[in-house]
């Protein structure tokens, strides 16, 4: 099938000149461009929404936002954070994910070399002793594994008073 060059209707092979216009038909007209939607220009859409400042960051290549990343740092104490401030290059992240090795590393080194110091213990009595000190220091690591995480995801910088330092020493160094 051809189309006509002057008014594009459809023309017979073979045929000379257009039923329709009376023009002579040469090559085929192409047919019309397909439908282009025309979209108003971007300043007539609803603004984009605002949020407060903690929550406005980008999300990094693992699409979380610098809060939760936060609080992920102290969900499995040393182990989290050693993942987080190798893969995470925002300061806020790194910051948390070195406290909670430091924080929770110095816990479980403190655990550890207690359960050390009282094996001989248990022929002397000692074993109330131990226990003590051993739930102790589990209420100590759950009290400072909530209220680390709960800050982190509030956005908040919060400090351990010794930790804070070594753990500013150690984000920055990485």
């Amino acid at each position: 099938m051809a189309f006509c060059s002057k008014c594009g209707s459809q023309v017979n092979d073979g045929v000379a000149f257009c039923p329709q216009c009376g023009a002579a038909v040469g090559a085929a007209a192409p047919p019309p461009p397909p439908y282009q939607p025309q979209y108003p220009p971007q300043a007539q859409y609803p603004p984009q929404a605002q949020y407060p400042p903690q929550y406005s960051a980008p999300p990094m290549a693992s699409g979380l936002q610098e809060n939760v990343a936060g609080l992920l740092c102290y969900v499995l104490g040393w182990l989290t954070g050693i993942i987080f401030l190798l893969t995470d290059k925002r300061p806020f992240v790194r910051f948390h994910a070195a406290q909670s090795i430091v924080v929770f590393g110095a816990l479980f080194v403190i655990r550890v070399v207690l359960s050390f110091a009282f094996i001989g213990g248990y022929h002397y009595g000692f074993w109330a002793v131990e226990g003590l000190i051993s739930m102790l220091l589990s209420l100590i690591t759950l009290g400072a594994w909530i209220i680390l995480m709960v800050m982190a995801y509030q956005g908040k910088q919060f400090e351990v008073p010794i930790a804070a330092g070594i753990a500013r020493n150690i984000a920055g160094k990485v």
